[in-house]
């Protein structure tokens, strides 16, 4: 069935992200990230207290492949 879209404002799409405007069967972003953070790093919100007496993120990652994309291109 068509899809009838009215007006659309697009300000940024990122190299990232995803634009599509109608009917779709599947979306599959090729994309991967992996991010390391410590305690408390992504709270977000209003009157946040947060106390982190001590904090180490471990970085190391011995595995050569985490999320391979290869077979979506």
């Amino acid at each position: 069935m068509p899809a009838i879209v009215g007006v659309v404002n697009v300000n940024s799409v990122s190299s990232a992200s995803i634009l599509h405007i109608g009917d779709v069967y599947t979306i599959a972003p090729i994309s991967t990230a992996k991010t390391f953070a410590g305690a408390g790093s992504f709270n977000t919100g209003d009157g946040l207290y947060i106390v982190n007496q001590q904090s180490s993120t471990n970085t190391q990652d011995s595995d050569a492949n985490d999320q391979n994309i290869a077979a979506n291109a």
